[in-house]
């Protein structure tokens, strides 16, 4: 077993990963050709170098401009997250890969067995799967892949770490060693927990913070890439431009009325590099977030444990010099290997 970095415990995966699945992953995970028509990858909504998240989109456009009601997810440490997605409707990475590659807003595939089809067509990848898992291109095999890869996403060794597990006193200022105690103080961990030994700063379940619930409103402006808005008519295009309707959340996985409203606690390791926040993208900042929770959220039904804070000035500095000390020493080479993955051309009709 790889020994962990330093603030993370092992991550036992479900079989053993090889260089050559992991390269096998990696080429897919950027390959524009699993998306129906062949424009979209799953790296251009988890950017390498915006934390493998989304920075200049609340809620990223999928196919065809169509939009996308939810905030991309950083991928990093992904492997020990037990549910996944903002509803936690997956367990698995091996079962989470199939969402996105069959959502119409998303790469918008007509099927499962259309992707296999042509990924076989494309020179080079019967090989590469036969050579990483001795079989061909099949729904279990490319499910492997694409799961093997995010597996190594892992990133942690960051100041805190140093400080706070490895006992460097200097690795941290004074600034973010106060924002550690407020945010222990503040009931903050009690959410994104913190263990002896190490941290995942999530407790893997689901609340509801007080993120504004909204309401029915027809889109008038649709964000199809950073800093390019188009006026819409909600009525030509309906099926362009869907209502934004309420985001019920987990209950969208479980069905339970108890369900509603909540979402997955996230993990804060990179959290500086991972904006804008909560499930929808509705805050943009860092401050913006301990802004939104000194003031208790902006509903009054949400979880008992998110109350008014009444922090100073002095005191939001510190936390958010706490949270940006949560950066792993391996970001930039996370990013600079996944950039070592060619990026596929369109299939040529035959």
């Amino acid at each position: 077993m790889e020994i962990p970095p330093l603030g993370l415990p092992p991550a036992e995966p479900p079989r053993s990963l090889t260089e050559a699945s992991i390269d096998l992953g990696r080429r897919l995970f950027f390959d524009r050709r699993l998306s129906f028509n062949q424009t979209l990858s799953c790296g251009m909504c988890h950017i390498p170098e915006q934390g493998f998240a989304q920075q200049e989109l609340a809620t990223p456009v999928g196919m065809e401009g169509r939009p996308i009601r939810r905030n991309a997810p950083a991928l990093y440490n992904v492997a020990h997250r037990p549910a996944l997605f903002h509803d936690g409707r997956e367990e698995s990475l091996e079962q989470q890969i199939f969402a996105p590659l069959l959502a119409v807003n998303e790469l918008g595939n007509p099927s499962i067995g259309s992707v296999l089809q042509r990924l076989r067509r494309i020179p080079g990848y019967v090989a590469a799967f036969q050579s990483a898992y001795g079989q061909g291109i099949n729904i279990n095999t490319l499910s492997w892949a694409l799961a093997d890869y995010q597996r190594t996403l892992i990133s942690a060794d960051s100041p805190f770490d140093r400080w706070h597990f490895g006992g460097d006193a200097d690795a941290v200022t004074a600034s973010v060693k106060r924002g550690f105690t407020l945010f222990k103080d503040s009931g903050c961990a009690a959410c994104h927990r913190i263990a002896k030994g190490h941290a995942h700063f999530t407790d893997d379940q689901f609340h509801d913070v007080g993120v504004a619930r909204g309401g029915i409103q027809p889109i008038a402006r649709l964000q199809v890439a950073p800093g390019r808005l188009i006026e819409v008519d909600s009525e030509v295009h309906a099926s362009m431009t869907p209502a934004k309707l309420i985001d019920l959340g987990r209950f969208d996985a479980t069905g339970q009325i108890g369900d509603r409203w909540k979402f997955r606690t996230p993990t804060l390791r990179n959290v500086a590099l991972t904006a804008p926040y909560m499930h929808d993208g509705s805050l943009p900042t860092l401050r913006a977030v301990v802004d939104f929770f000194d003031r208790g959220g902006d509903h009054p039904d949400a979880d008992e444990r998110v109350q008014p804070l009444g922090l100073t000035e002095s005191q939001k500095e510190d936390l958010i010099a706490f949270l940006s000390s949560l950066t792993g020493s391996n970001v930039d080479q996370l990013a600079a290997d996944a950039r070592s993955a060619p990026i596929g051309d369109r299939i040529q009709a035959r």
